[in-house]
C-alpha cells in the first residue's frame, strides 16, 4: 500500500523541517514541496556538508527519489536555477526534479512590488522577507499570474509583455520606475528553455506513484502559525502551510494523507513583526539564539526566541490533524536552567487556553508558565530514548501531555545521524 506523510512545521517555522524531511526523504520514492516560494530555508547537514534550501525539496541528494515542485507554489525561476547548480557543483546531477505545470511563476518585478509595497505601510511593515511572494500570490488569486505552462510555451513572450503594462501602472503607484519588459523578457525566454524538461503534469506523476504503492512524503515550507488563514494575521505569509495545503498544492485528496508529522522546536522562534507571548527579550533569549545560530537561512536577520508555547502547539495540532511530532534542537536546552512551557494566557486577569484570532488581544495576553527543572548533561550523542537524562525525558512527556500528541522522533544535534526515531513514519 502507498504511505503519505506530511512534514510540516507547527510554530512559526525555522522548527528544523529541513532535516527530517531529508532524513525521511532517504526512505520515500516522492517528496513534495506543495506552498510558499523561496521565502523559505531548510538547512541540511550530512557528510559534514549545510545545504541551504530555498525551493528544491529535501530529497534532491537521493537521486531515486522523485522531487516535485508542486501547483502551489510561487517560483522565482532566477532562484532556481542558481539553487539548482550550486548542488550540482557538490556532484550531485539533479536530474530528479519535476516542476508543476500548474505552478506560479514568480518574476523580478514581484520582487519589486514587495518592496515597494513593504517600504510604503512604515510603521505598520509585515516584516516580509521582499522576495515578492505576496505580489505573486495576489497575481495568482487576481487570475493575473503565469503558470509555469505558459512560461515555457512559444506564447510567453508576449504574455509577459502584456503582463508588464499593468504591472508597471501598479509601480507608478507606489512610486517606483517602471520595468523594462523589452529588456527583462530576453532572460527569462532563456530561463523558460532551462525549465522547459523539467516542467510536466506533476497531478499524474504523483497519482501514478500513489497507484504504485509508493511512499509519498509533503514537504511544508515557513509553519502553520504564518497560514493565511489560521495564522497570526496580517504577519503571516501568502500561502497555506498547514496540512490541508499539501491537498491543494499538490492535487492529491485529503483521504489519501495517512500521518501527519508536526515539527516542533523544543523551544519558540519567530522572523518578522507580529505578536509572541512567550518571547525572551533578555540574555537568556540572545544565549539561546547563539547557542543554536537562530539566524534566518534566507534572510540573515535574527530570529526572535522564547519559551515553548503549549496553546500554540495545541492550536496547531487541531488545524492539522497532526499524528506525530517531531521534537528539534533538545541539545540548546541542555545547561540553561529551569526550563518553562506556557501553559495559558493571562487575559485581563483570566486564564485562557484557547489561541486568539484577534492580534489586539493575543498582545494583551500574558504567559501562564509551569516550571521544569532542566538538565545538564550532554546530550549529543544519545541514540534512544532511555539514554536521555531523566529531566529530558519529563519534558517531553510534558509536552505530549498537554498537546495529546506523542513524540515519534527528537533531534539531538544538526546532523542527520542525530536523529532518533521512537516510532517509523515509514
Amino acid at each position: 500500500m502507498a504511505k503519505l506523510v506530511v512534514v510540516l512545521g507547527a510554530q512559526w517555522g525555522d522548527e528544523g523541517k529541513g532535516k527530517i524531511t531529508n532524513y525521511l526523504s532517504l526512505k520515500s520514492d516522492v517528496v513534495i514541496r506543495y506552498q510558499g516560494g523561496d521565502n523559505a530555508g531548510h538547512t541540511i547537514v550530512f557528510d559534514g556538508v549545510t545545504y541551504k534550501l530555498h525551493l528544491i525539496p529535501s530529497g534532491i541528494f537521493n537521486a531515486n527519489t522523485k522531487n516535485v515542485l508542486g501547483n502551489g507554489l510561487v517560483i522565482n525561476p532566477k532562484n532556481l536555477k542558481t539553487e539548482l547548480e550550486e548542488i550540482r557543483q557538490h556532484g550531485f546531477a539533479c536530474n530528479n526534479l519535476y516542476i508543476s505545470d500548474r505552478a506560479q511563476v514568480l518574476f523580478d518585478y514581484h520582487r519589486y512590488l514587495d518592496e515597494l509595497i513593504e517600504n510604503s505601510l512604515k510603521d505598520n511593515k509585515i516584516g516580509t522577507t521582499k522576495k515578492g511572494i505576496g505580489p505573486a500570490y495576489t497575481d495568482k488569486v487576481s487570475r493575473q499570474g503565469i503558470r509555469m505552462v505558459d512560461f515555457v510555451s512559444d506564447d510567453f513572450r508576449k504574455i509577459y509583455l502584456d503582463n508588464i503594462e499593468n504591472v508597471n501602472k501598479r509601480i507608478v503607484m507606489l512610486g517606483g520606475t517602471p520595468i523594462n519588459g523589452e529588456e527583462s523578457v530576453k532572460e527569462y525566454i532563456a530561463l523558460a528553455a532551462y525549465f522547459k524538461p523539467m516542467v510536466t503534469d506533476t497531478i499524474e506523476l504523483i497519482h501514478q506513484a500513489i497507484e504504485a504503492d509508493k511512499k509519498v512524503l509533503f514537504e511544508g515550507a515557513q509553519g502553520a502559525l504564518l497560514d493565511i488563514d489560521f495564522g497570526t494575521y496580517p504577519y503571516v505569509t501568502s500561502s497555506n502551510p498547514t496540512a490541508g495545503g499539501a491537498c491543494t498544492g499538490s492535487g492529491v485528496g485529503p483521504t489519501m494523507i495517512n500521518d501527519v508529522i508536526g515539527i516542533v522546536k523544543c523551544y519558540t522562534t519567530r522572523v518578522g513583526e507580529g505578536a509572541f507571548p512567550t518571547e525572551l527579550n533578555n540574555d537568556l533569549g540572545n544565549t539561546i539564539r547563539e547557542k543554536a545560530h537562530e539566524y534566518g537561512a534566507t534572510t540573515h536577520r535574527p530570529r526572535r526566541v522564547g519559551w515553548l508555547d503549549a496553546v500554540v502547539l495545541k492550536y496547531s495540532m487541531r488545524i492539522n490533524g497532526v499524528t506525530g511530532i517531531s521534537l528539534m534542537l533538545l541539545d540548546i536546552l541542555s545547561g540553561i536552567g529551569d526550563i518553562k512551557i506556557c501553559v495559558g494566557y493571562d487575559l485581563d486577569g483570566k486564564i485562557i487556553t484557547n489561541f486568539p484570532s484577534s492580534l489586539s488581544i493575543l498582545k494583551k495576553c500574558k504567559p501562564v508558565y509551569i516550571t521544569m527543572p532542566g538538565w545538564t548533561e550532554d546530550i549529543m550523542h544519545v541514540k534512544s530514548y532511555a539514554e536521555l537524562p531523566l529531566n529530558c525525558q519529563k519534558y517531553i512527556e510534558k509536552i505530549e501531555e498537554l498537546v495529546k500528541v506523542p513524540v515519534q522522533i527528537f533531534s539531538v544535534g544538526p546532523d542527520q545521524k542525530q536523529t532518533v526515531i521512537r516510532k517509523e513514519v515509514y
